[in-house]
């Protein structure tokens, strides 16, 4: 079984985006999250399944009356560990492969350029990779996809692909591709995407995201 793991956050007015909010305000960026993640849903192959972790934990209803609707095949939604992103991610891989899932893939909510072709590439590249990894311009990354071990019990090892990493920084990459390393798994790297988490990253997919928006109203106006 194949598993998008959606890493969000509850788009409260205030709590989403507010790098970007500094420069847009929070209700236009708040509106925006939304519209990425609506976006993103849409993209996943309808066959594979979703599990949706959030935070904060107390919301799990509005989670469900947001996304359920956008995720018509069906969802979990589980609510996130406290910690930082590292710790949260460890968390999300040892449930799903706990679950005997063979293939994780763990995403965000913030980038236009994830496509169902994407996700099928990285599908494709975990046929002969232990890890694929989608690289976004900043230096991070946008999707991280994973083969379940033979063993559970080697599963452990992933933990270090989530430790000791700059989070939010332009270092994630290439730390995350030592990690891998020095665990001897083989990676494959997919071409790069850009995310939206501040006005120069708007601004430079700026055509993308008013198109984004304007399906949006017009599927809600339909």
């Amino acid at each position: 079984m194949k598993t998008v793991c959606l890493i969000l956050k509850c788009p409260r007015i205030g709590q989403v985006k507010t790098r970007l909010a500094n420069a847009i305000g929070a209700e236009q960026a708040t509106l925006i999250y939304r519209a990425l993640v609506e976006r993103q849903c849409a993209e996943i192959p309808s066959q594979w399944e979703v599990s949706v972790y959030f935070t904060p934990a107390n919301a799990e209803e509005e989670m469900r009356n947001w996304l359920e609707p956008q995720l018509t095949s069906g969802a979990r939604f589980l609510p996130q560990i406290d910690g930082d992103l590292g710790q949260r991610l460890t968390m999300v891989v040892q449930t799903e492969f706990a679950r005997e899932r063979e293939r994780i893939f763990l995403i965000g909510g913030d980038c236009p350029g994830l496509s169902q072709d994407y996700f099928l590439q990285a599908d494709g590249a975990l046929d002969s990779n232990d890890v694929v990894i989608g690289p976004a311009h900043d230096g991070g990354y946008v999707l991280l996809g994973l083969k379940r071990p033979v063993a559970l019990s080697s599963s452990k090892g992933l933990e270090d692909l989530f430790t000791d990493i700059a989070w939010s920084s332009s270092a994630v990459l290439e730390q995350t591709l030592v990690a891998v390393r020095n665990q001897n798994l083989s990676v494959r790297l997919l071409h790069p995407l850009a995310d939206i988490d501040d006005l120069a990253s708007l601004n430079a997919q700026l055509e993308l995201i008013e198109n984004i928006l304007r399906k949006r109203k017009s599927l809600r106006a339909g």
